[in-house]
């Protein structure tokens, strides 16, 4: 099959089937068969948490495979409109069945998240991209390492446990994890195995919210959980995943200890805006659209679908680039690196960037 794709793939079968690609007349016989796309089906829901599900996906011959800690845009059909999210990977690299999968929790706003907890079923067409993000191990994994999360952050470090455990890692790793609660802690039983089995690692969950009795800790992260786990954050390579306030603390933690070298951090949901920020001033003009506001200090994204916009869009964390559109002129600023850019007709992802003053975007 790898023959046959490659010839598909070729110069001479795109310039024939020319003004269309290959996969448009493949997709006429089976969608599977796409030569530059890729697509999956659905083998297994697996329902995690009352509102968390992982999905089991076979993809097809374009998938290239994923390293750990990764993502895919996931997107599926409904009513004849494709919707696209952008969710983590959470299984191992070195599964022998050809399969992975993403686990994903339903928020009350995310249809497509709603969708894959409550509808999508076994058999469901999936279409993805390759997968992306710098968020990995290393080629060269380290002696000592850190994987800390917080709720649905869980999915990308669990990938790479388990590839660590499905590869023989020997060196030494601290699993941290931060839940509401048992209830509310996605592979709960998993990650009691993982504990209980795995010689190289230290599995330890704090629940937040109905704490355990008798736990060795408890509440939010705190300088004080790594050192009585015995951990070094100078010396330590350390991921952090989850909500934008639990990696804020890690972060500052990690610079007084002078330790920033050694993070690596991956937000699942973009930090709440300061509504009362001080660049929250001038008018955001929508120049396509032939309409402008005042500038409420909130995403460019989220004061477009203010003014009765409706811009496209895919994980409204910057990961993809379903929003991407052209800013004609004016100063934004990045909600998670605070990093202010103001080159003219630049191209910005609108789910992360804040305008500074008066700003134009082609929208």
């Amino acid at each position: 099959m790898g023959i046959v794709r490659k010839a598909l793939a070729s110069r001479p079968v795109a310039a024939f089937t020319s003004p269309h690609t290959v996969d448009h007349y493949l997709d006429q016989v089976h969608p599977m068969l796409a030569v530059h796309h890729v697509r999956a089906r659905v083998v297994e829901v697996i329902r995690e948490t009352g509102v968390a599900s992982t999905v089991v996906l076979r993809p097809n011959g374009s998938w290239r495979g994923f390293k750990p800690g990764q993502h895919v845009e996931f997107g599926v059909e409904v009513d004849g409109k494709r919707r696209v999210r952008v969710f983590s990977v959470s299984s191992s690299t070195q599964r022998k069945d050809g399969l992975f999968s993403v686990s994903v929790k339903a928020h009350p706003d995310g249809y497509v998240s709603q969708y894959l907890h409550h509808e999508l079923c076994p058999r469901t067409l999936v279409h993805l991209s390759q997968a992306d993000g710098d968020f990995v191990l290393p080629d060269s994994v380290p002696d000592d390492l850190l994987l800390l999360s917080g709720g649905s952050g869980i999915t990308p470090v669990m990938s790479m446990l388990r590839t660590l455990r499905d590869t023989g890692h020997r060196g030494r790793v601290t699993f941290l994890h931060y839940a509401r609660s048992r209830d509310d802690e996605m592979f709960s039983d998993e990650l009691d195995e993982l504990d209980a089995s795995l010689d190289f690692a230290t599995v330890v969950r704090i629940y937040t919210r109905e704490p355990v009795e008798g736990a060795e800790l408890a509440g939010r992260f705190t300088v004080e959980h790594l050192k009585h786990l015995g951990v070094d954050a100078a010396s330590t390579l350390s991921y952090v995943c989850g909500p934008a306030g639990l990696i804020a603390t890690v972060r500052d933690a990690y610079d007084e200890l002078d330790a920033a070298d050694q993070l690596r951090m991956e937000y699942f949901k973009v930090p709440t805006v300061d509504l009362d920020a001080a660049d929250a001033t001038g008018t955001l003009t929508f120049e396509d659209s032939g309409i402008a506001a005042d500038n409420s200090g909130t995403t460019i994204l989220e004061q477009a679908e203010a003014a009765g916009l409706k811009p496209a869009y895919g994980c409204r964390m910057g990961v993809c680039n379903t929003c991407a559109l052209k800013k004609n002129h004016g100063a934004v600023r990045h909600v998670i690196s605070g990093e202010i850019t103001a080159s003219t007709d630049e191209t910005i992802k609108i789910c992360v960037q804040v305008p500074v003053g008066d700003v134009n975007v082609a929208l």
